[in-house]
């Protein structure tokens, strides 16, 4: 039988307990702020799309043998209410909706507040300079941010006309789309110059209305960038310090879909 010195017991002790494990951080450990809208016939979906959100009830009651039951049938286009765009929405060969790593889809959130802007400018596009703002009050936008854009757009949800600037259905209402959304340079200073997971804006397009090109779409697509739209009650987050989870339906080879998005304020 060998014998240790008492020393090595002790250091083998203490080696021990410097490599257990610190108590694990419940993520849901406080305030949980609900960012979706729920789907209905009330839902906003862009103007081309003519079905909209349709919800049929197969079953709802009691059964031959007693007990109740409920069951639907629902239709839905992947980019209406408060829903993801994966990166193959807009770019050949990127990621679709059921390939988009979990790790991209939580993380710390931030939220930019140009509702003075666009206030002001309802077609007004969210510049590099907004960003700049935001740092020189909260520092440095974090690693691997998601980023929430509060351009104040909510208050106009679930008027069409209101929210998109007609309620024009078909390709003749294009045109006369009219709300705010991020600059293309302003995308492009993000993933050059900062690191962002995902970004979400609260009107229906992170272009802005009267975008031809979808350049913004196209240069997050690009970099594998998932985007959120209608993210709904942005006016209920502050500034900083809260995570994003946002777990949208996961549809095979999808371009985008439903988004459940909430934030965990810490």
């Amino acid at each position: 039988m060998h014998r240790f010195p008492f020393l090595t017991f002790v250091l083998i002790g203490i080696y021990f307990i410097s490599c257990a494990p610190e108590e694990p951080r419940d993520l849901l450990d406080g305030e949980i702020i609900d960012l979706t809208y729920p789907f209905s016939e009330e839902t906003i979906f862009w103007p081309t799309e003519e079905r909209g959100f349709e919800l049929e009830e197969l079953h709802r009651g009691y059964t031959d043998a007693g007990y109740y039951y409920t069951a639907n049938r629902f239709c839905t286009a992947e980019h209406g209410g408060t829903h993801l765009d994966a990166p193959i929405h807009f770019y050949e060969d990127r990621r679709e909706a059921h390939e988009i790593p979990l790790e991209d889809l939580i993380g710390t959130g931030i939220v930019v507040d140009v509702t003075e802007q666009t206030a002001a400018d309802r077609d007004y596009r969210v510049r590099i300079s907004d960003f700049q703002s935001w740092e020189q009050l909260h520092g440095r936008i974090p690693d691997g941010a998601i980023i929430i854009i509060r351009t104040g757009w909510g208050q106009y949800w679930p008027d069409r006309n209101a929210y998109l600037g007609t309620d024009i259905i078909g390709e003749e209402a294009i045109p006369e789309l009219s709300f705010p959304g991020l600059h293309h340079e302003t995308a492009e200073w993000l993933l050059n110059e900062r690191n962002i997971k995902a970004i979400g804006i609260d009107t229906a397009s992170i272009d802005y209305g009267q975008s031809t090109e979808f350049k913004s779409h196209v240069i997050l697509a690009r970099e594998n960038i998932p985007i959120f739209e209608n993210v709904a009650y942005v006016d209920q987050l502050p500034f900083d310090g809260f995570t994003i989870i946002a777990l949208p339906m996961k549809i095979e080879h999808g371009s985008g879909g439903p988004l459940r998005i909430v934030a965990v304020i810490d």
